[in-house]
């Protein structure tokens, strides 16, 4: 079978055999909005050489902007209710082969907003079979929209999104504090562990992303340092709202952020076990297995 992670900027193909074991993969800057009208050409191009009849995609190419709207999936959904809800079409462009698309999910609480994503859903799938016991499991997946996802009897129970790396852009690239920092900085440990602490202090948010500022303008902290200050800052609050009170956090992500993540939930006295990102192919094999397209 192939497997496909379509999201917003780019597209990762991966040949799979029967075990789900990768074969080959390849990948492209193939950004949705860049490709309307012609996302049959641009996968059978990215495609080309494997014969597979299986092609079985997730992410953002199942949301309104992406080849087919596929609806979500509600919680708690597992392989088998999530594989039910893939839809199957054909495409002139790919003769002979058998196209899916991966269903997003979305939490509907009791109280509060509802949640939703697209494509992290198989990176948990994807991990599934490293999870010991029945849970509840907590993963984090940081990035633009960090996921705080719930896992219970194998089953994606809770969702929660916090626009952490949103946030972290606008702020860098489009605010007053910007212009302060040195966008070319690294990772300045000190900086990022003394937003974590302030991020413990009163005034809320709108009140402490004022101080990246302040602190600059006293000449107490440098333009090098406030990126990695405001980092801290936003990761901090983003612990206070969804982080557990104790026990161990499975992150799912880039090496960068995992590490950030994982010092960020030691000062909570929080284990955490970071994963590997390319989880995606596996938690497509299980749904192919569960929808019965693989033995």
């Amino acid at each position: 079978m192939i497997a496909i992670d379509w999201g917003t900027s780019s597209l990762r193909a991966y040949r799979l055999d029967a075990a789900g074991q990768v074969l080959a993969q390849r990948s492209s800057p193939a950004a949705l909005l860049a490709c309307q009208g012609r996302f049959e050409a641009v996968l059978a191009e990215q495609i080309d050489g494997w014969a597979d009849r299986h092609i079985v995609m997730a992410g953002m190419i199942g949301s309104r902007n992406g080849w087919r709207e596929v609806p979500y999936v509600a919680c708690p959904a597992g392989a088998d209710a999530i594989a039910a809800g893939m839809l199957a079409f054909e495409a002139p462009a790919l003769p002979g082969r058998e196209l899916f698309i991966a269903p997003g999910m979305s939490d509907r609480p009791p109280q509060g907003a509802p949640e939703v994503m697209r494509g992290e859903e198989t990176q948990v799938l994807g991990l599934l079979d490293d999870l010991a016991g029945p849970g509840p499991h907590t993963l984090c997946l940081p990035g633009t929209h960090s996921k705080w996802i719930t896992v219970e009897q194998g089953h994606i129970a809770r969702i929660h999104t916090a626009m952490t790396g949103e946030l972290y852009a606008l702020m860098t690239q489009h605010s007053l504090l910007g212009a302060l920092m040195d966008k070319d900085a690294g990772d300045d440990e000190a900086a990022f562990a003394r937003g974590l602490e302030a991020s413990r202090g009163s005034g809320g948010l709108p009140n402490q992303l004022f101080s990246v500022r302040t602190l600059g303008l006293f000449g107490e902290l440098s333009g090098t340092a406030a990126p990695s200050y405001l980092s801290g800052l936003l990761v901090g609050h983003e612990l206070n709202g969804l982080a557990p009170a104790n026990g161990t956090v499975h992150l799912i992500g880039s090496a960068a952020l995992t590490r950030r993540y994982e010092r960020a939930l030691a000062v909570r006295g929080l284990q955490a076990i970071a994963h590997a990102e390319a989880l995606t192919a596996r938690g497509l094999h299980r749904l192919a297995r569960a929808r019965g397209l693989v033995g």
